[in-house]
């Protein structure tokens, strides 16, 4: 939605170039006419916070176990960091150019739409809906029954709830809730966990260290939400839009930050890379671990829907823009993503190797390569800038972690077989 969307829902004609002055206080998109109040500054603070808050948490006492405590604590800090500073990259972009979409920019900067993966949630599913399932059962029930194959259920979940619900035309479902609740009680459960006696430790280096930084960029990938999030906001300018965004991201982080360490604390090098399966054998059928599971599987059952919408939008902007809609072309392309989403789910083995190649990959290039390329294509800044300098860090620092990270990633998997 736009800072001054009409009733039909097209984008607004903002006829001259917007101002591109120094000055923080200027509106993003330069002199639009009045509007109704927007978003509230908390309101926007907290849909950013949804955005970031994921899947990711899961991994990140993995990381802290394959990195040690302060090892963990400078490269959070330091994708944070990045992160935020790409972000204020994408809002100096949206001042210049008018153009209020993270797709919108890319396909200026890049003649190509953006993707959007859904693998890691449909992973969560797998992992996680057998044992929500086992529970609730009886103690003496051995994990043989079709209801208790994370594969079988999978593939029912996706047949009769996501393929329905991704085959609509539009959908208006919010999970904000259940996003933001799903980390707190996550946090509140390993918090109360009892700790093994282990020692930790301040410096890990070892081959499992390449899943760490794939997993911070993960975990911190809201890029595609922060500018329609500014479009809400109530009196947008480019101050008030980082102190949204800079708020959002020291919560996110201070809450990432304690549940990888209380979940390291309590398992130390015993950490499975999606936290939550430690409990399978340490407290099966503690009462939060099963509100933190069902929470986790509502939260993900109705985000994969939600994913699937732009990763269609993208394919029928890169390979049918212009044509009229056709039923036949959208379900064959809703069938197609979700069947591509389910194999790749399917086959591969674990959580850490699709926060390692998601990571190293999707992540990295959102995070930190794109948003470096665009403002280096499309700003009128001049290269020597402090901000074109910065954008060429953030370019070669996501090229340079993407890739190590993924051939050491590809490394570990063939010494590992």
């Amino acid at each position: 939605m736009s800072i001054n969307s009409n009733e039909s829902g097209d984008l607004p004609n903002y006829g001259t170039t917007p101002n591109i002055g120094d000055d923080e206080a200027t509106p993003l998109l330069g002199n639009v006419t009045p509007r109704v109040k927007g978003t509230p500054f908390a309101a926007c603070v907290f849909n950013l916070m949804s955005a970031i808050m994921g899947s990711g948490i899961l991994g990140l006492a993995f990381a802290m176990a394959n990195t040690g405590i302060v090892g963990f604590c400078i490269l959070l800090l330091l994708v944070a960091g990045l992160a935020g500073f790409s972000i204020h990259l994408l809002l100096q972009l949206c001042d210049q150019t008018g153009i209020n979409s993270y797709e919108d920019l890319g396909e200026k900067a890049l003649k190509k739409p953006g993707k959007v993966t859904m693998t890691s949630y449909m992973f969560i599913l797998k992992s996680e809906l057998p044992a929500t399932i086992s529970s609730f059962l009886s103690p003496g029930s051995t994990m043989s029954a079709w209801y208790e194959d994370g594969r079988i259920l999978l593939i029912l979940v996706t047949v009769f709830v996501v393929l329905p619900l991704a085959l609509l035309t539009r959908i208006d479902l919010s999970t904000s809730m259940f996003d933001l609740w799903f980390p707190f009680l996550f946090l509140l459960q390993i918090s109360n966990s009892s700790a093994s006696e282990c020692t930790p430790k301040a410096f890990v280096i070892s081959r499992k260290s390449a899943y760490a930084v794939p997993t911070m960029a993960f975990s911190f990938l809201c890029h595609t939400a922060v500018l329609p999030i500014y479009c809400e906001l109530d009196r947008p300018t480019k101050k008030r839009m980082q102190q949204v965004t800079n708020t959002g991201l020291c919560l996110s982080f201070m809450i990432y930050l304690l549940s990888a360490l209380f979940g390291y604390l309590t398992f130390y090098s015993h950490v499975d890379s999606e936290l939550l399966l430690n409990y399978d054998t340490s407290a099966p059928r503690d009462p939060m671990v099963m509100i933190v599971r069902l929470t986790i599987q509502g939260t993900v059952l109705f985000t994969v829907p939600l994913l699937h919408f732009p990763a269609r939008k993208s394919l029928i902007t890169l390979l049918f823009d212009g044509r009229p809609f056709s039923w036949l072309r959208h379900v064959s392309l809703t069938v197609g993503i979700l069947v591509v989403a389910l194999m790749a789910t399917i086959l591969l083995p674990d959580f850490r190797s699709i926060f390692g190649v998601v990571g190293s990959t999707t992540s990295t290039c959102l995070l930190f390569v794109y948003p470096g390329i665009f403002f280096l294509k499309l700003s009128n800044r001049p290269l020597r800038s402090a901000e074109s300098v910065g954008a060429v860090i953030l370019l070669v620092f996501g090229l340079f972690v993407g890739t190590t990270s993924l051939c050491l990633i590809i490394v570990t998997w063939v010494q590992g077989s």
